[in-house]
């Protein structure tokens, strides 16, 4: 039996394009900022407000590169994952401190910010990407080719919907 649970759960908007770094050993790294909102009416004034917090995200491996090739600044996503704390040295030396939210699955909301086009909207997790296509007739006239569609992910945890 787990001893706790670590996880978080976000819908949100980037606050700026996502940055991917490769370690030395090729795996993909991409961070990003995520802006989530809540309005609330205050007591005393009646007057409605918006608090935001900012998050660090990190994504890894098969779903950095899709966040790399198809979010934007201000793409919405839904995102799953586990909060961490590490810490590391500036460049004048000062041990800083950083929470992160690791994300494991993501979904991207609404619209691809690069193509006026409506266009799926993918899932991503952590595993291998399986694009799906649609059979072709041989008899079927040959239409240019078009921008790539982004790769729908998904794996099978029903069990672990929070809903």
């Amino acid at each position: 039996m787990a001893s706790g649970v670590n996880k978080v759960i976000l819908i949100g908007n980037l606050g700026r394009d996502p940055e991917i770094r490769y370690l030395e050993n090729g795996s993909p790294r991409v961070t990003f900022s995520l802006a989530t909102s809540e309005d609330y009416t205050d007591r005393t004034s009646g007057e409605r407000k918006t608090m935001t917090e900012w998050h660090n995200v990190v994504l890894w491996r098969r779903l950095a590169e899709i966040a790399e090739k198809y979010l934007r600044k201000g793409s919405k996503i839904y995102l799953e994952g586990r909060i961490t704390n590490r810490q590391y040295q500036d460049q004048q030396g000062v041990t800083r401190y950083i929470t992160e939210i690791v994300g494991q699955n993501m979904t991207m909301l609404g619209g691809n910010p690069r193509s006026d086009e409506a266009q799926a909207r993918p899932q991503a997790t952590g595993q291998q990407a399986q694009p799906s296509q649609a059979p072709q007739t041989p008899a079927a006239p040959q239409t240019p080719p078009q921008a790539p569609a982004a790769p729908e992910v998904s794996v099978d945890d029903s069990d672990d919907l929070p809903f």
